[in-house]
């Protein structure tokens, strides 16, 4: 009865798996904070896309690692750069049975770990970055991206980046934009995860937790500029922001449940503190039931393999 009555509920064509495909390594490496997830190698990510296909996931979400950054994120748009060789080799791999999605940002490629490229007194400068992002775009479709996820935050860059895909005839390439994106505390481990060098903060250019209509704003703005799918982010302390957007929004609504949600789970659960299972099924429950439509989540394959 209870089953038959449930108002939301979970099915893996809804879940999104993050994989981080680094520069160098031959084999897949730990990420500490993360328990369970690994910075791959060209040969792991092949066969963790491949699971995830044959696990019905909607699709992946691709970070890159790479070895050697600079000031402008050069290794972003150079198409030998690990995250460009990683989507060929993903859509190579699986481009036909889900969708395969890169993110868009600069602060893996930085020097300084920003989203952007910096101005002389080290700010970060709004237009001098969509520059940037409209190369990393075209890099990454001519690299078979099906989805670009624009992580930035800065203001204008979807419609900097549709622009500069249509002119390239890359019309069908579609624009995921993390439209309510909020400078947020836990995202301490992904932070390990794509070895940022980031020192400071990055309040500038993200969103300040206390604001909930400055994230509806944020979203109607990439609305306007023509955004194919909308993201919140994080989820867990955001689902207000998740079900204000989700209720104005005419197309499909995501949301990451991020590394450190995925962490403090982790943790609990290895202490004996907290039911595992419940406590990820519940979390991504609430994550639906507050509007999203996907959800971006580091334990994808196995909650996918588990409703199988």
């Amino acid at each position: 009865m209870r089953r038959l009555t449930a108002e939301n509920r979970l099915h893996p064509a809804e879940l999104i798996l993050p994989l981080f495909v680094r520069e160098g390594t031959s084999e897949p490496l730990p990420i500490q904070s993360m328990p369970g997830v690994v910075q791959h190698s060209i040969d792991s990510l092949r066969r963790a896309v491949t699971d995830a296909a044959t696990a019905g996931l909607g699709g992946v979400m691709l970070f890159g690692v790479p070895e050697r950054r600079d000031a402008t994120g050069t290794g972003a748009i150079d198409p030998d750069g690990i995250l460009n060789i990683g989507t060929r080799a993903v859509v190579e791999e699986v481009g036909d049975a889900l969708v395969v999605q890169t993110d868009l940002c600069l602060d893996e490629f930085t020097d300084h770990g920003h989203c952007g490229v910096l101005d002389a007194s080290g700010r970060v400068d709004n237009d001098a970055t969509l520059l940037r992002y409209r190369d990393m775009a075209l890099a990454q479709a001519e690299a078979g991206s099906q989805l670009l996820g624009l992580s930035g935050m800065m203001d204008g860059q979807v419609a900097a980046v549709r622009e500069v895909l249509d002119a390239a005839g890359h019309i069908d390439t579609a624009i995921l934009a993390y439209a309510a994106k909020y400078a947020s505390a836990f995202y301490g481990p992904f932070r390990e995860a794509v070895d940022s060098q980031l020192s400071g903060d990055r309040r500038s250019y993200q969103q300040h937790p206390a604001n909930r209509r400055e994230g509806l704003r944020e979203a109607t703005l990439d609305l306007a500029e023509g955004a194919d799918v909308l993201m919140v982010k994080p989820a867990m302390s955001y689902l207000d922001v998740l079900s204000d957007v989700a209720a104005i929004s005419d197309v499909p609504v995501w949301a990451y449940q991020v590394s450190g949600e995925y962490a403090m789970i982790e943790a609990a659960a290895a202490h004996g503190w907290i039911d595992r299972g419940r406590a990820i099924e519940e979390s991504l429950i609430g994550i639906k039931r507050a509007g999203a439509d996907a959800i971006l989540t580091y334990w994808a394959l196995e909650i996918a393999n588990s409703l199988r």
